[in-house]
């Protein structure tokens, strides 16, 4: 029955019996004989006969969180006793600035969890690492949050708000970001990346013509400009750079403080998955820690 209840929540989500079939590997008449045989042993029908979509009816709604803590309660069952239990191999995507943040704490904290788990690590931009994910070619990603709807495949949690600040050389003086974007010369976060897009929000919101010099992706790289006296910069509270501030101006953006969500991507069905739950666990711990570099960072300006 557990196979019939993962295809019933898959055929909900989907909407259609063929939909579900492409993502669970079935025939559409092989959902079907599944969805019946469901409703045969509970006795009620779940879904609406009417509709030309696979729409639940008053039980199928009721059935619906009662299936998934079914599941979780299965997938518990077979959840490792200790560390010793997890075996096998664990393909995670990182974009650079957790690469050189958190990742290395969530190593080690995972690594002392679950000492037999062979970890490999697949450095990226969010949107390649997004299709590696979707493909199965990687087991989870943290990315930043894309600024569209995710493949119904797929689930993003978001594990950060990293606020953005403007970065300045330490000659530089002035309080007021606005007026400090007007002055000085400009090293852009790429326009074509998920969190440079945010950048270019604020500068269209506050209506600001700048003076740019430079454009690129890195946020270290981006953050050495600055430091090398190029311009200034806006960047997340995230990265190597925050380990060593001093040698820039962190200038806040006070009422104008724009984020950027980070976001742990996986497959839907994985989301019970014992080794996925344990790295997020790593992950979150790791994130609370990284925060306070980020609290200090402000602190200091």
């Amino acid at each position: 029955m557990i196979r019939e209840l993962k295809t019933f929540i898959c055929v909900a989500r989907r909407g259609t019996f063929a939909a579900a079939g492409q993502e669970v590997g079935l025939t559409q008449s092989a959902v079907s004989a599944q969805i019946k045989n469901l409703e045969e042993s509970l006795g009620v029908q779940l879904f609406d006969r009417s509709a030309r979509a696979a729409t639940l009816n008053s039980a199928g709604q009721r059935a619906i969180p009662l299936a998934e803590e079914i599941l979780q309660l299965f997938s518990r069952m077979g959840a490792p006793d200790t560390g010793n239990d997890f075996h096998g191999a664990l393909r995670i995507g990182a974009i650079g600035t957790v690469q050189t943040g958190i990742l290395p704490q969530v190593l080690v904290a995972l690594k002392a969890k679950a000492p037999f788990i062979e970890a490999s690590l697949i450095p990226g931009v969010s949107l390649n690492l997004l299709s590696l994910v979707d493909s199965g070619d990687l087991d989870l990603a943290i990315i930043i949050n894309p600024p569209f709807a995710l493949p119904k495949d797929l689930r993003a949690e978001v594990i950060a708000h990293e606020q953005f600040v403007l970065i300045t050389p330490t000659n530089v003086r002035g309080s007021d970001p606005i007026q400090l974007l007007r002055d000085h010369p400009f090293i852009r976060y790429d326009r074509n990346s998920f969190g440079g897009r945010r950048v270019t929000q604020f500068l269209r919101e506050q209506r600001l013509h700048v003076r740019q010099t430079l454009e690129l992706d890195e946020l270290d790289a981006i953050v050495k400009m600055v430091r090398s006296g190029l311009g200034v910069a806006l960047v997340p509270l995230a990265g190597l750079w925050l380990e060593n501030v001093s040698d820039v101006r962190v200038v806040p953006l006070g009422d104008l403080t724009f984020v950027r969500e980070i976001v742990l991507v996986t497959r839907y069905q994985q989301r019970h998955v014992p080794l996925l739950n344990l790295f997020r666990t790593c992950v979150v711990d790791a994130m609370a820690r990284h925060s306070a570099l980020g609290r200090e960072a402000r602190a200091s300006s």
